[in-house]
């Protein structure tokens, strides 16, 4: 009796095993909350196309927690393609003049980014751990200038212009029952913002161009369901 419940208890798994692995042609759909810390740096202002001493504006957006979706298709059993997106992020951009920091504008983005992902593992093991390359597409939104900058430079006319970076993620799957996983992952995102406005300054009409660099690290925790 032991024998014969012991021999279907191992053919259960087996068959659990097949039905679950990360085999081609499957789709893991995730979700999950992100949260994003911009490592954030700029160069120095331009003005009509020369650098300011001692200016610089930042995209200074403190860290910040949003919801998440990605979607992987297993091309391979070790190999897969995701993309990935989330609810939009809005940064403080900050200028320095001689010393002096200001509220500058205000701006949203928005990055998805699409990846290929290595699987390390047996297709059959619960647990999957992975690295992933990728690009991302930073969309900017929302441009608004701050009241301050309206008021003592007649600021207007911001135009923040969008860019194509590396994403590079190390994460993994932990397989909880036959469709339901969980997953964590970590990302270091390239991402950088062109900016370029007007403003009254030293007597009159000025063109400022700088560009900013936000590069955050992405940390992500949810779940998936395979399908």
């Amino acid at each position: 009796m032991r024998t014969q419940v012991l021999a279907a208890a191992i053919a259960a798994l087996s068959l659990s095993g097949v039905a679950v692995a990360h085999e081609a042609g499957d789709f893991i759909l995730r979700g999950g909350v992100i949260h994003a810390e911009p490592d954030s740096s700029s160069s120095k202002i331009k003005v009509n196309g020369v650098s300011q001493p001692g200016s610089g504006v930042n995209a200074d957006g403190g860290s910040k927690t949003q919801f998440g979706l990605g979607l992987t298709y297993m091309v391979m059993p070790h190999f897969g393609l995701e993309v990935t997106a989330t609810t939009p992020y809005t940064h403080k951009i900050r200028a320095k003049y001689g010393g002096v920091n200001y509220n500058r504008a205000e701006v949203s983005r928005m990055s998805p980014t699409i990846s290929a992902q290595y699987f390390f593992l047996n297709p059959k093991s619960r647990f999957q751990p992975y690295v992933g390359l990728g690009l991302n597409y930073t969309l900017y939104h929302n441009e608004k200038l701050s009241s301050e900058a309206k008021r003592d430079y007649n600021a207007r006319s911001l135009k923040i212009k969008d860019s194509v970076g590396i994403a590079a993620q190390v994460g993994m799957d932990y397989r909880i029952t036959e469709r339901f996983v969980v997953n964590a992952s970590v990302w270091k995102m390239s991402m950088s913002a062109k900016a370029e406005w007007k403003e009254n300054w030293r007597g009159g009409e000025q063109k400022m161009k700088a560009d900013m660099d936000i590069d955050p690290w992405v940390y992500y925790i949810g779940a998936g369901f395979k399908f």
